[in-house]
Formats: structure tokens, sequence, C-alpha cells
């Protein structure tokens, strides 16, 4: 992606975004070639806890169903979601955000699943870059990883690009098939983006019992989906405009 392009995506975050009407509405997404799960155990990687359900949840339930090994990395604690908020401490959020997950995790089946927390600090993860390639290598190795989904490296938010260029190169290590989930994509792009690499995705479908539980899973993260209180700091960060990219009856990975 062009240094223009990839300043018009960023300011676009920033904007109100694109609707799921008009997603739903482009047939092209839909005609998109769906893809198959492969066998063996499977580590996902989040940038912030939210990240892996919003964009994988799907398919973690799927997994779930099927008996497949599962494990999570999440490389920050999600502490700066409301970075200005007098309501709630950096501590305080890390705490609530990481219980969130595991009650999303249950939700879609995976109980007994702990993630690996690296603690990077938030918002900078691309401080740290070589340092979470070096322990997700390490962790794709000690579970005999088959394959990994991570953040796609383009989705224009500075931790999801570097937990996913951390995972390319993790995975270029360890040997390791590597698929990407979009997240925030679907706010700035536009069906048809030039930005977004359309060729190399694939839909992962989702029964309709599936979409329901990860709909559910989603509902977990409350400090995400309510305001913390009164005022734009404590606002909500996925208000249901957002949430409605996330609950269809699939979900995109970039192969």
């Amino acid at each position: 992606m062009s240094a223009d392009l990839r300043q018009a995506a960023a300011d676009a975050i920033d904007a109100p975004g694109t609707s799921e009407g008009l997603w739903a509405a482009w047939d092209a997404l839909h005609r998109l070639p769906t893809a198959a799960l492969p066998g063996g155990p499977v580590v996902a990687v989040a940038a912030h806890p939210d990240d892996e359900v919003l964009g994988f949840g799907g398919t973690l339930a799927r997994l779930a169903t099927a008996g497949t090994e599962v494990h999570v990395m999440t490389v920050t604690d999600g502490e700066l979601s409301h970075p200005h908020s007098t309501l709630v401490t950096p501590q305080q959020l890390a705490r609530t955000r990481s219980s969130e997950l595991r009650s999303a995790l249950a939700v879609l089946g995976l109980p007994d699943v702990r993630p690996v927390r690296l603690g990077v600090p938030d918002t900078q993860v691309d401080r740290h870059e070589a340092a979470v390639a070096g322990r997700l290598a390490a962790l794709l190795r000690e579970t005999g990883a088959a394959w990994c989904a991570a953040p796609w490296s383009g989705d224009l938010h500075s931790d999801h690009e570097a937990a996913g260029r951390a995972a390319r190169h993790a995975c270029r290590q360890a040997g390791v098939r590597l698929w990407m989930y979009p997240v925030w994509m679907w706010h700035w792009a536009r069906p048809g983006d030039p930005r977004v690499p359309w060729g190399d995705a694939a839909l992962l479908r989702l029964p309709a019992d599936v979409a329901a539980l990860k709909a559910a899973a989603i509902g977990q993260f409350v400090s995400q989906l309510h305001p913390l209180g009164e005022g734009a700091h404590n606002a909500a960060i996925l208000p249901p405009e957002e949430v409605a990219h996330h609950t269809r009856r699939f979900e995109v990975m970039f192969r």
C-alpha cells in the first residue's frame, strides 16, 4: 500500500465508518472462495484481548467443536483502550479485559484455554516487534502448531499491523502456515477498495449456531461495548455499527 493510500486509510479510522449494509450488498464479498480449516493445533494471536474473538471467534468455536487443540496469545492487555478516563486505571482495564477474554473463550467452547499474555505496552507493539516474534515462534514450536491466525498487517491500527508482521516472521521461522484476519478494515475500507488484497481473501463460513455463539462471546467484552461512564473519554470502543461487521455468517482471512 502506498504512503498516500495508507494515510487516507489511517485518517478514515477516526471518521464515520462504512456501514454493514454496504458490505452486505457487495456481491463480490459473498463470492470469495471458501476455505477449509487446516488440521492440527492452531495458535490465535491478538494485539489486544477481543481482536481474536472479533476477527476469528466463529472459527475458534468451529475448532473447539472439532476437538482441535487451540492456543491463544495476547500481545498487549489492552490497558489503554480508554487512555483519558478518570473512572478506571490502565491496571484495572488490563485485569478486566483479561477476564472478559476468558469468559468469551468459554462461550466459544474453550473454557480450558489460558491465553499467553506477553504484557507488551498497549499502543507500543511496533517497539517490541522482534521480541513478540521470538516469543510467538517459541510457542509455535512448543505446541506443534500447524497454523497460526493473527491480525492483518494492513489493518491500519499500529498494534494490529505490528502483531501481524511479528506473526509473519515467527511463522516463517517455525515453518507454520499463517492466516490473517482483519478487524478495523471493515470500518475504513469500502467494497472493492484497492487498499485491500481481495485476491488473497477467503471466507470461513459459520453455521447459524456458531454465529450465535460468536455474538454471545463478543457480548462478554462489556468494557469495550458500553460506555464506562459519561463523557467522550469513556465512550464505547465497539458501538453496534462496528460489532455488526463481526457478527456475520462468515469470517474473512487473508492467506
